[in-house]
């Protein structure tokens, strides 16, 4: 799954290897991951696919350095050209449908949120590297100095202006994502759109001039009215959907009563850990359990467990 909470991201076997970018050299003997709008490519073993350089699906474009996995160069590439001959126009929270490429056998394109739980920790920071490069790519084709159209540099890992020679390089964004407690109860709500009974902890991102405890504090007032005290560091996740870094920490808050920001959230509510057992176990009438991969669910546990009694 996505690598956090400290681990090492499959650090063990890889190496972003930052000393192969200047040349492309690496790329003689690369194995190669496309991403579809998006999508990452799955075998029908459940991991993460590769293809050799010039496979027939890759087509003409520039492979990503990902780094070095057990020692051997890894690339990703955008294939998003390709068109699938029927397609579901729909905007869904996590996309269930899976897509073949007619040039790649035992594989189709998945939806990196739903796979994730299955993934082996090099897979999934693997995965969510190339998501988060690809996806940068896309969206960052013009120099924001002059508006020229700029170049992939540095295999992938930055973007140069042929007219201005300014640098841009790929964003990560800092989000906060607060597991907030009250005498024995966890504040949770959901946002517009989301699944029906699906609630999480809150977040928000990180704006210019602020530190995460500022930050954590701000965004459970501005969308719920209640104040938080003492503020503590759990552990982070990458989060590439699109470029973001989610920063879990835990909080307790002063006060109770919800005032909601009805453009941010549905609903908000305190929840008994009796209850928050229940939605954990799957067993409650009204919420669903979260997600296996993302932070929230590892905050949720961690603090049934009671590793964040004595914050103060």
């Amino acid at each position: 799954m996505l690598a956090f909470t400290g681990g090492d991201g499959g650090a063990g076997r890889i190496d972003r290897a930052a000393h192969l970018r200047q040349d492309g050299a690496w790329r003689e003997g690369a194995r190669i991951t496309p991403v579809w709008r998006g999508k990452v490519l799955l075998g029908d073993d459940g991991a993460l696919a590769w293809l050799p350089p010039g496979h027939a699906a890759l087509g003409a474009g520039d492979p990503i350095l990902l780094g070095l996995l057990d020692g051997a160069p890894v690339a990703a590439q955008d294939i998003s050209a390709w068109s699938p001959p029927s397609l579901a126009e729909a905007q869904l929270f996590l996309d269930p449908t899976e897509q073949r490429h007619p040039e790649i056998a035992g594989a189709r394109f998945v939806d990196l949120r739903g796979a994730m739980p299955a993934l082996d920790a090099a897979d999934g920071a693997l995965a969510a590297v190339a998501r988060a490069l690809t996806g940068w790519h896309v969206s960052h084709r013009f120099c924001a100095a002059c508006g020229h159209d700029s170049a992939p540099a540095q295999s992938g890992w930055q973007r140069v202006c042929p007219s201005c020679r300014t640098a841009h390089f790929p964003r990560t964004d800092p989000v906060v994502i607060m597991l907030v407690e009250r005498d024995g109860r966890l504040l949770l709500g959901r946002s517009p759109g989301w699944p029906e009974g699906m609630y999480s902890c809150l977040a928000g991102f990180v704006e210019p001039g602020e530190t995460i405890e500022a930050a954590v504090r701000r965004e459970v007032a501005e969308e719920t009215g209640v104040v938080v005290g003492a503020v503590a560091y759990a552990g982070s996740q990458p989060w590439p959907f699109p470029a973001s870094l989610m920063i879990g920490c835990t909080a307790v808050a002063e006060t109770d009563a919800i005032t909601l920001d009805e453009v941010e959230l549905d609903d908000a509510l305190w929840l008994p850990r009796a209850e928050v057992r229940q939605v954990m176990e799957g067993t409650h009438p009204r919420i669903r359990q979260p997600r296996k991969g993302p932070i929230a669910g590892w905050l949720i546990s961690r603090w049934l467990a009671g590793k964040d009694a004595d914050l103060d």
